[in-house]
């Protein structure tokens, strides 16, 4: 069969899925040289050269493409060597030197011009910024009076669709005017380029269709590269003046973060330390070792033990401190980039989950203020969907979200209106500040008392609900239209779901849009396993990505509100950053808390970890989830690895080491390359994305980006349950619902993915989602992330970004710990220890110390205990655990000592922590590590090997009204049984101690001083411990009491000692007759 083309030539593509026919009915004639003579550079604009030979410079011998020699030979040296319209590989041209490539390339060589470079500067190029610079190529080309519209050159290895979003090298067409000062000159759209067509006189309309309309697309994409020039501001000898007429490099084509290493003068004598300090301490274990002592044989081993122990534990924290870096953003370059003036936002969606169990326990006006606040997050609102999870199926918390969702739509214009931070109510108005601070609208101050009463109103109405839900009916709460709520069993109820904002009808009092707010509760049934908040979280990841399906997710407790009303673009920095983002699986904010005393007694801010340990793993692989404050990528959430990093093309073999390589390697060796390694290199050549022109290219707008894994429909409903349209969901990258689903249907499929079996059989818990098997869910979730090659990053912005509440008495703060520790002894027992898990993945191993050392720390609660233990029992014995030092032994032990305090002073130095905050954490780690730590070790151990649950009364006994009341509160628990009795037995030997040294005269007290200072060691470190004790402030401290006690018997001994009552010679001792022994 043939087909009939009329005479016409058939063109096409099968890769771009083009087919031309072209008309061809005339012959025209090549313009002459001098014809051609005048036309310009597409490129610079300059006027194409002569050559020596009196031909026109042709580029390109395939299109004859108009490039000037020195944009030639700049895209041979510094770019992808093709032309940027044809795409063809340039062919060396005489006179041009000679680069990596061209030994393929046969034809005489021009070795006069091999390796030629002269003045190199007058190319006109700066590399890097963008800038320009002056040029000689053509003295008398004069454009002053023009504007020429530049191309933006780009080079990378992104894809066509993602022109928009790589940096650009701008290279104008300089020319020097006398006042030292260079200026540019822009081909505009009234100046008429000249064309060189094949054919000149040939009438376009002879050439019948097509898909390239090239004049079209030219002028369209003109347009579009004119709406992203940016034009920046030139430092001149007389100041800043702005001259348009020097283009630099587009900034919201700039990266959107950067990195900020530790300053060397800080980090490298840090190091150096940290080696010293390891190489003293093999010193100090081989002095140890070969000196035993013989008549405290068991106290000198025990001590031993534990120091080895402290001696790995160290390890495991220090050296994944070894490249610690902080980062910073740049929010304008991100509106540049995603928010162009009359167009919509580009700004990806985020679904925000907060999560809250008990209303009793989480006060629904915390809740609510958290949702405020992320309500009226300084971000496009169409693109926000806030997912509260009720999961204690409380009416109360229904009905105080149902408050809130209505005073939203006065608190959210307010807010966005007058700028106000942090967007929070509550705190908000009860912070002292001056709240006319940069405020300049005359109606500020009469609406913000308005909104200050309405907000009193709120409160009232939310106050009054929890009242009200304090008596619970026999019979169970009813809903307005008189049904039973269905969440009056808590422990067996149905999935509930209730859109409450988000509807075109729902709109704020100034008639804007409002972010989707969605109440979501999980069904519960008997006989099914829930897995607490991971198996919460695990569900409304499957709902909103029903509802509304966000590429990114971000998850805060009900208690943590959003401090920062940039948070939300500060994560999209990174996420949304074209050249590192698609790597990262979450950002992490460190967490920052409200309502903690000025000396923050019991280390509840944990500044030394969120400001020291988490900037060094943010300079490995990134910093490890800590349950809330965390944006995350969904698709890291499903499982997925990493998308593989792109490997640069190796100069060597594969079959012989790399340095034998180096070695061996020559000239020869580089020019015996095979064909299809040439075409290897010509492809790879060939897919790099080598200058804006190809946009050109780009047809209509593609659908949105669809992941094909390669799995059948069948293994994907096995993997992520039976849930077609959830299924559907996980397949598109960028997010987004089908528009042709209705509501209802989208609710329904939503009710079922958070049914209770939906889970069964399925890898959610074990593989996707939030990890079960830990109350430290956590740790599991990221670790899982890590392992699959992700990385993580850690974003501190000057204004917190979130803000939260803490325990901050005694007692609850004991617990909170307690539960951490007993998550991390869970994950050191289960199939997901770093120790043994994760190998041959993404895992780096610096980053595998991190996180053995958070699973093994609550190991270390045994040794501890036990070397706290050891100054009571040497100053009661007599004994002690070191033998009679030496020289040498007093220069290792003193030199281990400066270099542990030299250490944690430039770590507080690099770190930004005071010495307060650092000398607090120390405390707490002794105080946590004999209580928390070890009864959570005896815990975990019962709970899997045993399978019997433990849990730990606590009891009130006094409270008083009052700034940092809850502060004073005493709450006995059984955890703090060890920490009393060590302090008892501490206390009772240094009593002891110093009594026997009084009594056996001064030649004993040289002994005492090495174990006194052991033991008040101890003592200082349980300090906060003891003021825990003493309760209130106003009242004499236990602390205080117990040392009057101390120093009241140490004085009665001396007395003793030194009775003045006695005559110094002694007794005067005379016969007074009697004899004793007669009976």
């Amino acid at each position: 069969m043939t087909m009939n083309t009329g005479g016409r030539l058939i063109a096409g593509s099968h890769n771009r899925n083009e087919f031309i026919l072209i008309n061809a009915d005339e012959i025209g004639r090549i313009k002459s040289v001098h014809e051609l003579s005048g036309q310009t550079c597409q490129i610079c604009g300059d006027e194409l050269e002569i050559t020596v030979d009196g031909e026109l410079f042709v580029a390109c011998n395939e299109c004859a493409f108009p490039v000037c020699r020195t944009c030639y030979e700049y895209e041979r040296r510094e770019g992808s060597q093709c032309c940027p319209h044809c795409k063809t590989r340039y062919k060396r041209i005489k006179g041009s030197p000679r680069v990596e490539g061209d030994e393929d390339e046969d034809g005489a060589d021009d070795l006069e011009h091999e390796f030629h470079y002269e003045n190199v500067d007058a190319l006109g190029f700066l590399r890097g910024t963008g800038a320009t610079a002056s040029s000689s190529m053509n003295p008398g080309h004069n454009s002053s009076s023009q504007t020429l519209d530049i191309p933006l050159l780009t080079y990378g290895e992104e894809d066509v669709e993602d022109i928009d979003n790589q940096n650009a090298l701008i290279v104008p067409p300089p020319v020097s005017h006398g006042n030292g000062i260079q200026s540019s000159t822009f081909i505009g759209e009234n100046m008429a380029t000249n064309p060189r067509p094949m054919v000149p006189e040939k009438d376009t309309a002879l050439y019948g269709y097509g898909s390239v309309a090239w004049k079209e697309r030219m002028e369209d994409w003109k347009k579009k590269q004119n709406e992203k020039l940016q034009m920046v501001k030139h430092q001149g000898n007389d100041g800043d003046e702005y001259y348009p007429g020097l283009p630099m490099m587009d900034e919201g084509r700039q990266p959107l973060s950067r990195k900020l290493p530790i300053s060397s003068s800080r980090i490298n004598p840090y190091r150096m330390i940290i080696i010293l300090r390891l190489a003293i301490l093999g010193l100090f274990f081989h002095y140890r070792i070969l000196n035993p002592v013989h008549d405290a044989f068991g106290l000198w081993l025990t001590s031993v033990i534990c120091e080895i122990w402290f001696g790995v534990s160290w390890i495991l924290d220090q050296f994944p401190k070894w490249y610690p870096i902080e980062r910073e953003t740049y929010l304008d370059r991100l509106s540049l980039r995603y928010e162009k003036e009359g167009q919509p936002s580009e700004l990806a969606d985020i679904d925000v989950f907060v999560s809250t169990v008990d209303p009793m326990k989480e006060p629904p006006l915390i809740t609510a203020n958290t949702v405020l606040s992320i309500l009226a997050a300084d971000y496009p609102v169409e693109k926000v969907s806030c997912y509260v999870s009720d999961d204690g199926a409380a009416m109360l918390t229904f009905e105080a979200l149902s408050e809130t969702s209505e005073f939203a739509r006065k608190w959210v214009p307010f807010c966005k209106k007058f700028n106000i931070e942090p967007r929070a109510p509550e705190w908000y108005f009860c912070h002292k500040m001056d709240y006319l601070k940069n405020k300049v609208h005359p109606a500020f101050v009469r609406e913000r008392r308005a909104m200050k009463r309405e907000y009193d109103e709120f409160k009232i109405r939310i106050n009054q609900l929890v009242a009200t839900a304090e008596k619970v009916p026999e019979d169970g709460w009813t809903m307005q239209d008189g049904t039973s709520w269905p969440g009056n069993n808590v422990r067996d109820h149905p999935g509930m779901i209730q859109v409450f904002l988000g509807n075109d009808g729902f709109r704020d009092i100034e008639g804007n849009m409002l972010p989707q707010l969605v109440y979501v509760s999980r069904e519960k049934r008997s006989g099914f396993e829930h897995h607490k908040k991971a198996g919460a979280m695990n569900a409304l990841i499957r709902v909103s990505a029903v509802l509304s399906n966000a590429p990114y997710l971000l998850n805060v407790d009900c208690d943590h509100y959003m401090n920062n009303s940039k948070a939300l673009r500060e994560a999209m920095c990174f996420m949304m950053d074209p050249t590192s983002g698609k790597k990262v699986c979450y950002v992490q904010f460190p967490q920052r808390f409200d309502g903690i005393d000025r000396h923050d007694r019991y280390s509840n801010r944990n500044v030394v970890f969120f400001d020291i340990n988490m900037k060094g793993l943010d300079g490995l692989q990134g910093p490890i989830y800590v349950g809330t404050g965390c944006v995350f990528r969904r698709q890291a959430l499903y499982g997925y690895d990493a998308p593989p990093k792109k490997k640069q093309p190796s100069k060597t073999c594969n079959c012989l080491p790399k340095w034998l390589c180096c070695c061996c390697r020559t000239r020869k060796n580089k020019k015996g390359k095979t064909k299809n390694e040439n075409r290897k290199s010509k492809h790879r050549e060939a897919s790099k994305q080598i200058h804006a022109l190809e946009a050109i290219e780009e047809g209509p707008e593609e659908p949105k980006a669809v992941f094909v894994p390669p799995l059948s429909q069948e293994k994907l409903e096995k993997r992520f349950g039976q849930s077609p349209v959830f299924v559907a969901s996980t397949l598109v990258l960028d997010g987004g619902v089908p528009k042709t689903i209705s509501s209802t249907t989208l609710l329904k499929e939503a009710i079922h993915v958070i049914s209770c079996g939906y889970e069964d059989k399925t890898e959610w818990g074990k593989e996707i989602g939030w990890i079960y098997g830990s109350v430290t869910e956590d740790i599991l979730t990221g670790f899982k992330m890590h392992c699959h090659g992700w990385r993580s990053v850690y974003c501190m912005p000057k204004r917190p970004a979130f803000k939260g509440s803490a325990p901050i008495n005694l007692s609850d703060r004991l617990h909170q710990v307690l539960r951490w520790a007993l998550g991390s002894v869970e994950i050191f027992l289960s199939r997901y220890c770093p120790i043994w898990y994760g190998y041959g993945g993404g895992l780096k191993w610096l980053e595998r110390f991190s996180y053995i050392n958070s699973v093994v720390y609550p190991w270390t609660s045994i040794p501890l205990l036990v070397y706290c233990t050891l100054p009571a029992i040497c100053l009661l014995t007599g004994k002690f655990i070191v033998p009679e030092i030496s020289n040498y032994a007093s220069i290792v032990f003193m030199a281990l000592f400066m270099s542990i305090a030299v250490t944690s002073i430039l770590e507080m130095q690099w770190g930004g922590v005071g010495l307060d905050d650092w000398w607090r954490n120390e405390q707490f780690w002794v105080i946590g590590g004999v209580s928390s730590h070890l009864f959570a070790l005896f815990q975990g151990l019962l709970k899997v090997l045993a399978g019997v649950n433990t849990n730990f009364t606590v009891t009130s006994k006094a409270g008083d009204d009052g700034e940092f009341s809850e502060l004073y509160i005493f709450k006995w628990t059984s955890l703090l049984i060890a920490p009393t009795t060590l302090l008892i037995l501490n206390v009772i030997g240094v009593v002891v101690g110093v009594a026997d040294a009084i009594n056996n005269g001064y030649d004993s007290w040289g002994p005492l001083f090495g174990k006194l200072f052991f033991a008040i060691w101890v003592i200082m470190h349980l300090y906060p411990f003891l003021k825990g004790l003493s309760g209130k402030q106003e009242r004499v401290p236990t602390v205080i009491i117990i040392w009057s006690i101390l120093l009241a018997s140490i004085l009665t001994l001396v007395w003793v000692r030194i009775n003045p009552f006695v005559s110094r010679g002694g007794p005067v001792l005379e016969i007074c007759g009697l004899n004793c022994n007669d009976e």
